[in-house]
């Protein structure tokens, strides 16, 4: 199918970019949509997404367009790379055209109203659409200048795995496929959070020791939250889990990651925000996360700390003492220790 029709990417961020050129290096025809003509203009004439992936060409077989109907109407398999806010005012309009089609969700946030991942919104909207969630330790410039990456591709339609990887797949990106969309796609989702708690870390000099311990008690916590709502533990254990976990939290080329170190430098939460330029999905995921973990009585004190730093006036420090002076729990209480 990929060989017959062009394939779309929705979003002209940093990663829709980077998945654009990573199709039409494979060999595809590749329909970039975006809003914003002129930036549409300029990939057009200069090759180049100065905003998001200033330095990076664009491939040749990658067409930048305004007109989302025309993109929907000659595409089959379309990358979903929209910012969470935008995902249904976006594509709600369309909804029609999206019958039949191979969704693919690459945004990793929640709807901060119903708690609806991506890839559920996709499938309110377009009911008879095939629904799929690509996520992994995926820094889109990185991504971009080649560095050698594995993603996963998680749908229980086998068929959509097999062609996302067939499209995707090349010499410096590798694809795996899960059934377990809702966890895959709520592990991308949570480690946000998490990542903003690291850069603040980063940013105050805390040791190496501390920042493990950040990032374990990370994975403990959104794992306990995703089994709480019906995701499988391993899945955790994988790409979509601690790979995602890991880059998130110790690189500065991760957008929540820098918005936690200029909150760690000082600046406000807006300040920090706008001067990101970007989207930074964990802020959007905080309030939303922390409310869930208390209406399911999940104990996360690390949501609940950041919470307290974010918007309540509290400190990293305030914060990380009263996690050392918690009552000691198991270390990994979210797995059974039987049928193994």
């Amino acid at each position: 199918m990929t060989d017959q029709h062009p394939i779309a990417v929705l979003g002209g961020g940093s990663f829709g970019t980077a998945i654009a050129n990573l199709l039409a290096e494979n060999g595809q025809h590749v329909l970039h949509w975006m809003r914003d003509p002129q930036q549409a203009e300029a990939i057009r004439q200069n090759r180049e997404n100065p905003r998001y992936l200033k330095g990076i060409k664009v491939h040749l077989g990658v067409e930048p367009l305004t007109d989302l109907a025309a993109a929907l109407d000659a595409c089959q398999l379309i990358f979903v790379a929209l910012p969470s806010s935008a995902l249904r005012q976006v594509l709600q309009p369309v909804a029609a055209q999206l019958a039949g089609k191979l969704l693919v969700s690459t945004t990793k946030g929640i709807e901060a109203q119903s708690f609806l991942l991506m890839s559920q919104i996709l499938q309110n909207i377009a009911p008879q659409a095939r629904i799929g969630v690509l996520s992994g330790p995926n820094l889109a410039r990185e991504v971009a200048e080649h560095a050698l990456t594995a993603s996963v591709v998680a749908s229980e339609d086998e068929d959509l795995c097999q062609q996302v990887q067939a499209a995707l797949h090349g010499r410096t990106f590798r694809v795996y496929a899960s059934a377990d969309r809702f966890g895959v796609e709520l592990g991308g989702a949570l480690k946000n959070v998490y990542a903003i708690i690291a850069g603040m870390a980063a940013a105050m000099g805390m040791g190496e020791n501390t920042k493990s311990m950040l990032i374990t008690r990370a994975l403990a916590e959104m794992t306990r939250f995703a089994v709480k709502l019906g995701a499988n533990p391993m899945t955790f254990l994988g790409l979509a889990g601690v790979g995602d976990l890991i880059v998130t939290c110790s690189s500065a080329k991760s957008r929540n990651y820098q918005v936690g170190f200029a909150l760690g430098e000082g600046l406000s939460l807006k300040d920090a925000v706008e001067r990101l330029g970007e989207v930074a999905e964990g802020v959007n995921t905080i309030k939303v996360l922390k409310a869930k973990a208390e209406e399911l009585q999940v104990y996360m004190p690390l949501v609940a700390g950041l919470h307290a730093i974010v918007f309540e006036g509290r400190t990293l420090d305030q914060v990380i003492g009263a996690l050392m002076n918690a009552e000691a729990k198991t270390d990994v209480d979210f797995i059974p220790t039987s049928g193994f």
